[in-house]
């Protein structure tokens, strides 16, 4: 009898073993976390909306999207560990992969799984304040967005292409798009910056609670000086009056949004990762409308930032 307790200890034993060996080990153990952006904006929205969709298509991985201060903190964060997936502009992506501006001479191990979206820069202004165009921000008070976040750097760029120095020649204030709202209702703030799909939630907001008391400011005008100094990620386009119920369309400055992951993220993962947004895109379309502006074609195309291997796979159909 002894023997025999002694045989089905042991036989259960390696069975064990033998389960535990056949079981795929989990990258951080399952649990991801994605970092996206101010919760009245466009990255929180997507960002959520795709967490949900890998949590559900992606056996045994479980999402959660994080608020944060946008493109800057993303990136520091996916590189330190605290994030395993983040959502970013193309310019902030682009700094942090060749080590340019605030990562001069340190390039970040980030690797991108897809670009998707193009990221709209909003300008609006208080039309009691006449402001006109972006040079006329002189001595105003100008909300930039949150501190190194992909707004802070692009309102920062386009205020010196118009002739400003961003510092000194307005009252630079770097808050949160909520918290900036809240400030031009009260009239202590005159315009804000805001990169952001269309619409964002939050210009959305304030433009509908008082008609003809803010406008948004075409900002096309700069766009030349800026591809010119930092090349083809900035480009113009046409934020349509049917987006936000305004009297006109409205010339402004695009760029792209990355999806980024750390550069030692498993092959696999990152594979079933960009399966997961490509195959389930018209349920993240339900979430926002930008996620139906981005395809598998253009999905590859994230220059400078290193496209992750495992993506890479996905794209070329292997």
């Amino acid at each position: 009898m002894r023997a025999l307790v002694c045989t089905l200890v042991v036989a259960v034993a390696l069975t064990g073993c033998a389960n535990a060996a056949a079981a795929p080990r989990r990258w951080h153990e399952g649990r991801l976390f994605l970092a996206t952006g101010n919760t009245s904006g466009t990255f929180y929205q997507l960002g959520g909306g795709y967490a949900d969709l890998v949590s559900t298509y992606l056996p045994g991985y479980e999402v959660r999207a994080e608020p944060s201060g946008a493109s800057g903190d993303n990136v520091d964060r996916l590189a330190s560990g605290d994030m395993e997936l983040a959502l970013c502009s193309g310019d902030t992506a682009a700094d942090a992969a060749e080590g340019r501006g605030p990562y001069a001479g340190k390039p970040q191990p980030i690797r991108a799984l897809a670009r998707l979206y193009r990221n709209t820069m909003n300008v609006v202004v208080r039309t009691d304040a006449k402001i006109r165009k972006v040079a006329d921000l002189r001595g105003r008070r100008v909300s930039t967005g949150t501190l190194n976040s992909s707004t802070d750097l692009l309102a920062g760029r386009m205020l010196e292409a118009a002739g400003l120095n961003p510092d000194t020649d307005i009252q630079r204030l770097r808050t949160s798009l909520p918290d900036t709202v809240n400030g031009m209702r009260a009239g202590s703030v005159d315009a804000l910056f805001f990169t952001g799909g269309l619409p964002t939630p939050g210009i959305t907001d304030l433009l509908d609670s008082a008609p003809g008391k803010f406008a948004l400011l075409p900002a096309g005008d700069v766009v030349e000086p800026l591809a010119a100094k930092y090349g083809s990620v900035y480009s113009k386009a046409t934020i349509s009056k049917d987006v936000y119920h305004t009297e006109a369309d409205v010339e402004a400055i695009v760029l792209p949004t990355l999806l980024l992951v750390p550069a030692d993220m498993p092959d696999d993962l990152a594979y079933n990762l960009t399966k997961v947004l490509f195959e389930h895109q018209a349920e993240l379309a339900k979430v926002h409308p930008e996620g139906a502006n981005f395809d598998r074609a253009s999905g590859a195309q994230t220059q400078p930032v290193p496209l992750h291997p495992g993506a890479r796979r996905y794209y070329q159909g292997r």
